[in-house]
């Protein structure tokens, strides 16, 4: 505290921010801030025993309580007590940017009054009540209409008023959190742009609008140049570098990059700026300026160069260390690199506490202050000669070591050819095609031909870069998935990641110098004189934090390892079925279906497609499923191929392995169906058909019995079926003493299939009558005959067939297996009025208790003892 004060002050008001965050306790105010604010003031007068630890408590309170503050008065004027509501007027002003996409426009307004029917007047009439929009348009010509918005304009409008949707999977995107961190509570949506009315500012307006407007209309200049330098499939790319607009980056372009871990190439940061300054000062210098006034006119032209670029906040902790830099400099006083970053960081959390919480400026800082203190040491470690190169062998060492943990916590990947491809790439993007970029976009203004020489070359140089990013990124072998790891388990690796660098540096420092240790490490001890410090960290301390690192690695990519639990999670998919079985302590993942999202699509109507249209997925199911450490799936059950089944598999397919892939033998003449089945092929996947009668034993304590579709004389391979639900396959899964069926899109006729093939008997169950059985014994690709004894006992889950269709789940079909708990799967508010009241009636009268995805969200059941624990994440 009296040594490094400004690293001290800014290490607790981290700390004290993350307390506020974690316990959340209602007097963690604006009062507690200033009582430790005093109390602070009285220590540093009166300087009681213990004052260091005293006043590092005081600046936490003080931390804890401004956060406290801050995230108490982030509430909304709009009280209602549901989540949606139609026929609300809104009068406001555009206050970011208007984004097109297809036939959807996005962007926020600040209400100077909102009208809500049939409900009372908003707190000050919702003035100042900021809302995020999404409008979609009905024809083509709404689209041009949009396209002349822009930030200031005023707009009125009659639409519906909408909560953001919360998180419905356990882990999932929790978008009404993400939106609240930008203090907005809800959102307005409306059809068409015929009633709404969007004007311009008059003339005498003024606000904070004013300038982001003008700035906004440069930046549009600044991307309608680059779209004239460089090619479709790189434009995007190059305007997400150079300017901060990330819109239009290709999503295949941005994943290939993100495998490889080079997504901050993409990124504004710091190394935009420095190039910036650089050029900058260079020009300066050449028309003469003396030291003083260009640092003075680099400082001034700073936050422009930050709202141009975007304001996020990497560019924003970057923008704020060069202008305290730049003043450093001119006043020739402040050089510590550490301090800078640092001032830079508290004030940036003073301004907005929920910085905290940006992985942006995460990385950002973490990475810089990771760079700044650990390079110099690395530095003593490496074995190499050359400065440069040493340089950056050290820079990609550490930023990779820094960064590692919230990588694998947001991200859940990783690549082994990071490093690698970090090493190679950066520099060719750093050195040439950002500046070159950069030159090429403001030359365009002056010379358009010098301009468009320079983008060729630069072209040719991506076309380059990008093909070897793409060969690169197809290597699945490098590709390591890592389950999002707890805040113990990142701060254990901090922890021991810097305890390893300062064990070595007495080593580094030796060899590098040649000379003996200092005393300290050759002062023997009291009690064991054989044995000195040098000894005790060469064979004891540096072995032991090495081997605790490794198993934190360990630990950390299979953290479950060992667990006597099996579960069953019903992931929450809108209108379909993907369901994740996984059996432990074999570590066995099945996965059934994958969900879809079904488009209609009229001719003409290509104008409505979106650069990157929703895709259930990629969007939702494999960041869920890597979130939750799935590295490889064993099988992957496909009961139908229906869109809202099979849709999100082919996500599945290209981004975790799959071992097998059970399908119900036909193929549906669909290009989707035909993509599928072709990805599994090209990587590996077993094609297994399964039908009636055959058995897949998981592990020890895990079966999988097959009960339709059933056999059609023997198998002579795919046949093509265009209505798939009557083929929908049917399992009874067998697990530490539990039973379930899953039953896919099946019918009623179906149902009855099925019990007359399995009994003999189909309407007569409810009479008692002798079960006949009827399983055929044989072998299959997919494992051994069912036999029938297992088949005909009461099951304790049963997956609802056809989301809750009234064509599905008969009275008979309940009598035949008396399930004890039933889960539906649907889609919240989906236009088929699924679970229909009929079935869930009959499953009310036979007692059976009912989850539902399209009410309770995720279903995660946990099999225990023999015994089933359930939780769903939007209900306790």
């Amino acid at each position: 505290m009296s040594q490094r004060p400004i690293v001290a002050f800014a290490v607790c008001w981290g700390i004290g921010y993350a307390v506020a965050v974690v316990v959340r306790l209602p007097w963690m105010n604006l009062w507690l801030a200033l009582a430790a604010g005093m109390l602070y003031c009285a220590a540093m007068i009166m300087k009681p025993k213990g004052t260091v630890w005293l006043r590092s408590l005081l600046i936490v309170a003080a931390a804890a309580g401004i956060y406290g503050d801050h995230d108490a008065r982030n509430l909304s004027l709009v009280e209602l007590q549901t989540d949606e509501i139609g026929g609300v007027h809104f009068q406001g002003r555009i206050d970011t940017p208007v984004s097109v996409d297809g036939d959807r426009v996005s962007f926020q307004a600040v209400a100077e009054s909102i009208a809500i029917p049939e409900h009372a007047e908003p707190g000050n009439g919702g003035r100042g009540e900021r809302m995020q929009f999404s409008i979609r348009l009905l024809a083509r010509e709404e689209q041009e209409t949009a396209r002349r918005w822009e930030r200031g304009d005023r707009i009125e409008l009659d639409g519906t008023l909408r909560r953001p949707a919360e998180a419905r999977n356990f882990g999932g995107f929790d978008y009404r959190s993400y939106l609240r961190l930008q203090h907005i509570h809800w959102q307005m949506t409306a059809k068409g742009t015929a009633g709404l009315t969007v004007t311009p500012p008059e003339t005498g307006d003024w606000g904070g609008w004013l300038a982001m407007r003008g700035i906004d209309r440069f930046r549009d200049r600044l991307a309608a140049q680059v779209d004239r330098l460089f090619p479709p499939d790189q434009s995007g790319f190059m305007k997400g570098m150079l300017i901060g607009l990330t819109d239009e980056i290709d999503p295949q372009q941005f994943e290939r990059f993100s495998r490889l871990g080079l997504t901050h190439i993409i990124a504004i940061s710091g190394l935009n700026v420095a190039i910036f300054l650089a050029c900058l000062i260079w020009l300066l210098r050449r028309f003469g300026l003396t030291r003083e006034t260009y640092l003075l006119v680099a400082l001034a032209l700073m936050p422009l160069y930050i709202a141009v670029t975007g304001a996020s906040p990497s560019i924003v902790r970057a923008g704020l260390m060069a202008m305290i830099g730049l003043y450093a400099a001119y006043r020739n006083r402040l050089k510590d690199g550490l301090h800078i970053a640092l001032i830079a960081g508290v004030g940036m959390l003073v301004w907005n506490p929920y910085y905290l919480l940006d992985v942006s400026f995460q990385l950002s800082f973490l990475v810089t202050l990771g760079l700044i203190l650990g390079v110099p040491q690395m530095n003593k470690l490496l074995p190499v000669k050359h400065t440069k190169l040493r340089d950056a062998f050290s820079i990609t060492v550490v930023a990779q070591l820094i960064s590692f943990p919230l990588s694998i916590y947001y991200f859940n990947q990783f690549s082994l050819l990071s490093f690698a491809a970090n090493f190679a790439l950066v520099p060719a993007f750093s050195v040439w095609v950002m500046p070159g970029g950069t030159a090429a976009m403001l030359i365009g203004f002056l010379w358009g031909t010098g301009a468009g020489w320079l983008g060729w070359f630069i072209a040719k140089t991506n076309e380059l870069l990008f093909y070897v990013v793409e060969q690169a990124s197809t290597l699945d072998a490098f590709q390591t998935i890592w389950p999002s790891p707890s805040p113990v388990w990142i701060l254990a690796y901090y922890g021991l990641l810097c305890t390893a660098l300062v064990l070595l540096q007495p080593f580094a420092a030796k060899d590098e110098a040649g000379a003996p240790e200092p005393m300290l490490y050759g002062a023997k001890t009291n009690k064991l004189p054989f044995i000195n410090r040098q000894t005790m960290n060469r064979y004891v301390l540096l072995p032991a934090s090495l081997l605790g690192f490794a198993g934190l690695l360990w630990y950390g990519y299979d953290p479950e390892r060992g667990t006597a639990e099996g579960r069953v999670q019903f992931l929450d998919v809108g209108q379909g079925d993907s369901i994740l079985i996984q059996t432990l302590p074999e570590g066995h993942t099945i996965l059934v279906d994958g969900g879809g999202t079904v488009t209609f699509r009229k001719p003409g109507e290509a104008w409505k497609e979106r650069r990157d249209p929703y895709e259930v997925g990629r969007k939702l199911l494999v960041p869920l499923l890597k979130k939750r450490g799935v590295q490889k799936i064993d099988e992957l059950i496909l009961t139908h191929q229906d869109a809202d089944h099979f849709g999100g598999l082919q996500a599945v397919l290209e981004h975790i392995p799959v071992r097998r892939f059970l399908f119900n033998g036909t193929l549906k003449p669909l290009p989707a169906v035909e993509k599928l089945f072709q990805t599994a092929l090209e990587r590996g996947t077993e094609l297994v058909e399964v039908e009636a009668g055959d058995t897949l034993q998981v592990g020890s304590g895990t079966a999988l019995h097959f009960l339709y579709p059933l056999p059609e004389g023997e198998r002579e391979g795919v046949r093509v079926e265009q209505d798939q639900n009557p083929s929908s396959v049917v399992f009874l899964m067998e697990m530490a003493g539990t039973r379930w069926l899953f039953t896919g899109d099946i019918g009623q006729a179906e149902e009855r299939k099925l019990l007359d093939r399995w009994s003999g008997v189909s309407r007569g169950l409810a009479q008692g009558e002798a079960l006949a059985p009827a399983a055929r014994e044989r072998e299959s690709s997919a494992g051994a005959a069912a036999p029938v004894s297992v088949v005909f006992k009461p099951v304790d889950v049963l997956k609802v067939a056809h989301h809750g269709s009234k064509s599905s789940t008969a009275e008979e079909w309940l009598i035949a297996w008396q399930p004890k708990h039933a889960v539906i799967s649907a889609g919240a508010n989906n236009i088929y009025g699924h679970p229909n009241r009929q079935v869930l009636d009959r499953l009310t009268s036979h007692g059976v208790s009912v989850q539902r995805t399209d009410r309770d969200g995720e279903v995660q059941m946990t099999v225990r003892g023999g015994k089933i624990y359930t939780r769903t994440k939007l209900r306790p």
